[in-house]
């Protein structure tokens, strides 16, 4: 096997993100140890020169370092207080609980990868977000744009700083059926006051063809950090 299919070939994921992960996401790695789920960042990307690349592992240094610099101990507290309020099941359905630097790194990655700004203090409500399953309207070939389609009630498209993350894999042929294993961050819908409307155009990151599987991933953030479950949705191109 070379690198390119070992790379791409590792990514296990159940359920929710930060729930049972093992592999690699968007240049976060997740593992298990001996306390559980951990993550860290991707050690060998694919392509450790492109600019995807290159800002996951700014963020993640980012993150590393004001964990140990700039967060205060009781800063780190409340994070830890979260891990130990919230917990995660592993692949054996078992109750697992995660540390408050997991979650640090598990919530601000995604917030920083859509433009937002690093968030320190803990959220004070202990769940992750909810979110309803985005759907895939429609998938054009020619263009390669991906029309998403997704409920404007929930509560990450009714508050200001909340975010629907797109990511998008590339394409499979139509007897595939598992998700894939390499996704790359496309976009992102801004919630607001008044709700963005749906559905709303996405260019996959990844051309695709007629009759070919067309692979979308979402994750819902809310303005307090928390990070709903990831969501894989699969539909033809036409």
């Amino acid at each position: 096997m070379n690198n390119h299919t070992q790379e791409r070939s590792n990514m296990l994921v159940k359920g929710l993100l930060a729930t049972e992960m093992s592999g690699s996401l968007a240049g976060i790695t997740a593992s298990h140890g001996r306390g559980g789920q951990y993550f860290r960042a991707r050690a060998r990307p694919v392509n450790p020169s492109s600019s995807f690349q290159q800002t996951v592992r700014a963020i993640f240094g980012n993150l590393a370092s004001a964990w140990v610099a700039t967060l205060t101990g009781a800063l780190r507290s409340a994070w830890d207080s979260y891990g130990d309020s919230v917990e995660v099941t592993d692949r054996m359905g078992e109750s697992r609980k995660l540390t408050g630097l997991n979650w640090y790194i598990a919530m601000n990655t995604p917030r920083m990868q859509a433009g937002g700004a690093r968030l320190d203090a803990a959220p004070i409500v202990y769940a992750m977000a909810a979110c309803t399953p985005p759907t895939i309207i429609s998938a054009t070939a020619a263009t390669e744009v991906i029309s998403l389609g997704f409920t404007n009630t929930d509560q990450w498209a009714t508050e200001v700083g909340g975010k629907l993350l797109v990511y998008t894999a590339p394409p499979t042929s139509q007897s595939v059926t598992p998700s894939p294993k390499s996704w790359q961050y496309t976009g992102n819908v801004a919630g607001a006051g008044t709700p963005p409307t749906s559905p709303l155009p996405f260019t996959s990151r990844f051309p695709f063809g007629v009759a070919q599987r067309v692979w979308v991933a979402t994750r819902a953030i809310l303005a307090d950090g928390r990070i709903s479950p990831i969501f894989h949705v699969a539909a033809l191109g036409a």
